[in-house]
């Protein structure tokens, strides 16, 4: 069992009560009439947590929708996912958010929350009712697919977060050094397409943490790609800013090289760059300056990523991938040892956005997910449950996967195959 929040490192029995931890012990003895499982040889974490999701309903459903986002992510050990407002239409209005709430307890998989929008119709001229989207169900506010568009109306949204206790997510993009371009600026000219500075987000980052520094409130940047914008990020820590940050799987792990041979399929905004910005974001995943993964899953058609380099959509989808990813790129090769992983995709953007998850704690939610670290598989993106097949990692071999995840003490994916037993019959596990 790994409970990093609890500081949870060994062998462990959970008893889990209706949708409750109710006891973690080396050793808890069964009761008559319970439901076992013999996780032996397995992981046994908190079920993660994702930030930064695209689930597309309304208005795009053939790409994705809430119910197949959700079942997504508990196919990847998430159980606890936070859905961007860019929809069609954006969710700028308590009914939106409250369509996506309901919807995810409809859903019957992984916890959906809203992430309301920031300004009215993200089109960055008047924020939102930021009070009202947040007695409704948001758990913070973001223009995500967009930065938040001037100082002024950052200051704003800080300030009206602030009041009500989230916090403000920002896609930090200076959209006049980034305007048409499609991948990194340095490989941008001879694959014939515009390019993308990395400036593009280290200046947006600085302009974000100044206006945080004069106003205060709780930011969080999100996709975080450059050196640039790590250099930033821990000069504000060291000053003791509110700021939290995410990095995606893809970054820590691909490079620009994979544009040129996948094309479209690796096109993503923040674009991927260099190594050596590689590098700087799994040392800022290992010293804290960065507190989460999050996958910005990103759900499009075939049809769309086929159009070519320069006109294909950006975004990858994440959820199912995500952990085998950065089990073997980052755990196995030593990079990373699981223990900061695991804290990474759950006490750490749990902490971050003030959520109730994270932890295996006793009276925590019955939110967890079961790894078998040595099981090594294929990704087939016929085999998905997500509508979204663009991936770089299609036909890919993985080690560490996600076999078993409840939400709220119930199954919501079974890899195991598993007929619970009880203690008056045979226990099978």
């Amino acid at each position: 069992m790994l409970d990093p929040a609890a500081g949870r490192d060994g062998r462990a029995d959970i008893r889990i009560v209706a949708d409750r931890i109710a006891e973690v012990a080396p050793r808890v003895e069964p009761r008559p009439g319970e439901r076992l499982l013999d996780a032996t040889g397995l992981l046994v974490a908190p079920g993660l947590v994702d930030l930064h999701v695209h689930l597309r309903e309304p208005g795009e459903e053939l790409k994705e929708t809430i119910a197949t986002g959700a079942a997504a992510a508990a196919a990847g050990g998430f159980t606890t996912i936070c859905a961007m407002p860019n929809t069609q239409p954006v969710a700028d209005t308590p009914e939106a958010v409250q369509f996506v709430v309901e919807r995810g307890l409809v859903a019957q998989a992984a916890r959906v929350l809203p992430i309301a929008a920031a300004s009215v119709g993200s089109r960055g001229e008047r924020l939102t009712d930021v009070a009202l989207l947040a007695a409704t169900g948001a758990v913070a506010i973001s223009d995500d697919g967009l930065p938040i568009s001037t100082p002024g109306l950052l200051g704003e949204a800080l300030e009206a977060a602030r009041e009500v206790g989230i916090v403000v997510a920002d896609h930090c993009e200076d959209r006049g050094l980034s305007r048409g371009g499609a991948v990194f600026a340095g490989i941008a000219g001879h694959l014939g397409v515009g390019g993308i500075p990395t400036e593009a987000e280290s200046d947006a980052v600085a302009r974000d943490l100044d206006v945080l520094a004069r106003v205060g409130g709780r930011l969080h940047v999100c996709h975080v790609s450059t050196a640039g914008s790590v250099e930033r990020l821990r000069e504000a820590r060291r000053s003791g800013l509110a700021v939290t940050a995410e990095v995606t799987p893809h970054h820590l792990v691909l490079t620009s090289e994979v544009v040129e041979r996948l094309g479209g399929q690796a096109k993503m905004n923040p674009p991927l760059f260099t190594e050596a910005d590689r590098e700087v974001l799994v040392g800022a995943l290992l010293d804290g300056t960065i507190d989460c993964v999050a996958t910005d899953h990103a759900p499009h058609t075939a049809e769309e990523k086929a159009r070519g380099l320069a006109e294909a959509p950006f975004g990858i989808v994440g959820l199912e991938t995500a952990f085998g990813v950065l089990h073997t790129e980052l755990v196995l090769t030593g990079r990373v040892p699981l223990g900061l992983l695991i804290e990474r995709l759950t006490a750490g953007p749990a902490q971050a956005f003030g959520l109730p998850a994270g932890s295996l704690e006793p009276g925590s939610r019955a939110d967890l997910a079961v790894f078998d670290l040595m099981q090594e598989w294929q990704v087939d993106v016929s085999a998905f449950e997500s509508r979204g097949r663009n991936t770089p990692w299609e036909g890919r071999r993985l080690t560490g996967r996600a076999v078993l995840t409840l939400v709220g003490g119930r199954v919501v994916h079974d890899r195991l195959s598993v007929e619970w037993g009880n203690l008056e019959g045979e226990v099978s596990g």
